[in-house]
């Protein structure tokens, strides 16, 4: 049966992330092995969200997208549940590659952003996590790869704002089984293909303040001044701001 979302006066059907999907970045293969059904779900993408039609035309005409993620709770064996994780590719013509904005907007979410060495990606020059809560805003800066984890009994439920025309680069983080870290019921632990992995920083969200919202506003409204979010789209242009994110 199709999960769906009602947004505005829209109802939009969910691309839906299968246990199968998770395969290449489990972090307890005998727990994934032990498996017989791997069509479960684990979590739901609902793309490419607008209200109206005007605003989808607002959204398409500054090449944004907005999208909302709903990861139920559950472990992956003794992994929490994640989504699979990717890195963003360059602008074209540039050597920066694109941001992307989270809002949480129900539970609680933990962030884990990576950096790694161009051309090497089991080299990693740094690795910040941002636990964040209803509200909070999250953004991953040029340069990083991230995975969202549910740690909490909760369902969490996050909106992203990217720009549209790319695709995300998966292919890194699952020929490496994961990312960096994974997070375990006592805490996160390294995995043992990357080559070089540094301590975690622990970061703190944005405030809402930075981009003109009131605290615990929906980054939706955003919408009404798009060129806010112009920082997705040409993050070249703002390398002072976004370099001081993390």
């Amino acid at each position: 049966m199709a999960v769906t979302l009602k947004f505005g006066d829209k109802v939009t059907v969910a691309d839906v992330r299968k246990l199968h999907d998770m395969e290449d970045v489990v972090f307890d293969r005998e727990w994934f092995e032990r498996i017989d059904e791997r069509n479960t779900d684990m979590y739901y993408m609902f793309r490419d969200l607008a209200k109206s039609d005007a605003d989808l035309e607002t959204i398409k005409s500054h090449h944004l997208r907005y999208d909302i993620t709903r990861i139920p709770p559950g472990m992956l064996g003794s992994e929490y549940i994640k989504t699979v994780g990717h890195y963003h590719p360059q602008v074209p013509g540039t050597d920066v590659s694109y941001p992307e904005i989270y809002q949480v907007l129900e539970g609680s979410a933990t962030y884990l952003l990576q950096k790694v060495e161009p051309g090497e990606e089991d080299i990693v020059l740094d690795a910040a996590v941002i636990k964040a809560e209803k509200g909070d805003l999250v953004l991953v800066p040029p340069g990083y790869g991230h995975v969202t984890i549910n740690a909490s009994e909760e369902t969490l439920e996050m909106a992203n704002w990217v720009c549209r025309d790319f695709s995300s680069v998966y292919e890194p983080i699952k020929r490496l089984s994961g990312a960096a870290y994974f997070l375990l019921k006592d805490g996160f632990a390294k995995n043992p293909l990357y080559k070089d992995i540094p301590s975690i920083r622990y970061t703190a969200p944005l405030s809402s303040d930075e981009f003109g919202l009131d605290s615990g506003e929906n980054m939706y409204d955003l919408i009404s001044n798009a060129g806010r979010l112009r920082f997705l789209t040409a993050p070249q242009d703002f390398m002072g701001f976004l370099a001081g994110v993390l």
